[in-house]
């Protein structure tokens, strides 16, 4: 394997791998600027290390261990009382790799979620809550996190950097709160399991469409949030919502990991089972017997999805219908962008192509790069090829995933072949 192979490798295992480790060490350090640091010098070591030994079998364990040990280190250097010392050094003396991925399978799981939950905490903002678990979660980069929030990078770099040190100064406990406490961190925790799943769904970066790992994480970590809060309707919304889009993880990519968007999907390898999953959680929301919130809503849209036959047979002025209510519930220019999808599948392009045009002019959608996908894609079925093209090239030039780059580029040379005139 040569060394940028190897480098992409090691990327790739980082960012499936450094959420646990992360977690693994705020456990021990309790904290987190900390820990992600600990966690950053496990990774330099390895990207000095694995070119020349091999990339080792359990690399996620192998970067465990090599963090433990540096946090011993650290505290040996630091003389910390010896208690805390102690009672670090009985996680690690002894370890083996094969010792740490087991202690992995049987803990870090919870740790996970009690990170979320302590990055979630009150004394931080809501945007800042979600910034950072993004980056220590997800393992996004400020940029990529910046363009999710359709925000500049300083200011996630300010939100993150201060979030860190108000979580320390505070003294945050790492732990999975109960009662009013776990309530009034409710919401947070929801829309950073979201936007984890929505990182692994469709990458913001990188050679890959799909991160089905992350995706993995996500749901699992919804599941266990639906136990320990059984009685709130947006929960089993939001597992709902990922179980049915989880279904289709497999035929998102082709077999050479090309993207196949929802219409050309082979639907019968959708997995029914976690179809059904999905039903039977919306149906738990459903019967708390409150209105559908946010993640509701886009559950049932996603449900409308699932119980189609074909792609002919999706209900679209039903999903038009759920994008308006959606729209009412949390309004944005997001989710305005994909009501306009929709009335365009169920009415005609011309109809949604007035409310894309509208969207032109909002100043949070300036760089994202789905509003020109969007567009041209309207263009192109009104037969306006010229124009279709050029916003597919726009749209090209502004994504940062490499498969969706070629995915758009190869859109823009249809329309450019294609006839110009309509026939609309």
């Amino acid at each position: 394997m040569n060394r940028s192979r190897t480098d992409r490798t090691i990327d790739a295992i980082w960012r499936m791998e450094s959420a646990k480790v992360i977690a693994g060490l705020t456990r021990m350090v309790r904290d987190i600027g900390l820990a992600e640091d600990l966690a950053q010098d496990a990774l330099v070591i390895a990207l000095e290390r694995w070119p020349e030994s091999g990339i080792p079998d359990n690399p996620g364990a192998w970067l465990m261990t090599t963090a433990k040990r540096r946090a011993i280190d650290l505290l040996r250097r630091a003389k910390l009382r010896d208690r805390k010392y102690a009672e670090i050094a009985r996680t690690v003396d002894g370890y083996t790799e094969e010792d740490i991925e087991q202690a992995i399978g049987e803990e870090i799981g919870d740790d996970l979620l009690r990170l979320i939950f302590m990055t979630c905490h009150p004394v931080l903002s809501q945007d800042a809550r979600v910034a950072l678990t993004l980056r220590l979660l997800c393992g996004l980069t400020t940029d990529e996190i910046a363009r999710s929030f359709l925000t500049a990078e300083s200011t996630i770099a300010q939100r993150i950097v201060r979030a860190k040190k108000t979580l320390n100064r505070e003294g945050v406990p790492f732990e999975v709160p109960a009662g009013e406490e776990l309530q009034d961190r409710l919401s947070a925790v929801l829309e950073v399991i979201y936007l984890m799943f929505n990182e692994g769904y469709s990458a913001t970066s990188g050679d890959q469409w799909v991160r089905p790992l992350l995706c993995q994480e996500a749901l699992r970590l919804g599941r266990v949030l639906a136990e320990i809060a059984p009685h709130e309707p947006e929960v089993h919304g939001l597992v709902a919502l990922m179980e049915i889009q989880s279904s289709r993880l497999k035929t998102r990519v082709n077999a050479k990991g090309e993207p196949v968007l929802l219409m050309d999907q082979n639907r019968a390898l959708w997995d029914q089972l976690l179809i059904r999953r999905g039903l039977a959680a919306l149906e738990r929301c459903r019967k708390l017997g409150r209105p559908l919130g946010p993640y509701s809503l886009q559950a049932a849209i996603t449900a409308c999805h699932a119980q189609a036959r074909s792609a002919a047979e999706t209900e679209w002025p039903r999903i038009a219908a759920l994008y308006e209510a959606l729209s009412r519930v949390a309004p944005s220019p997001i989710v305005e962008l994909n009501r306009a999808v929709a009335i365009s599948m169920a009415f005609g392009p011309a109809f949604g192509l007035q409310i894309i045009d509208r969207l032109n002019e909002e100043p949070a959608l300036k760089e994202y790069h789905l509003l020109p996908s969007v567009r041209g894609d309207l263009l192109a079925k009104l037969g306006r090829n010229a124009e279709a093209c050029a916003e597919f090239e726009r749209a090209a030039a502004m994504t940062r995933n490499e498969r969706e780059r070629a995915l758009l580029l190869n859109r823009a040379e249809e329309c450019r072949s294609a006839p110009t005139e309509s026939f609309f």
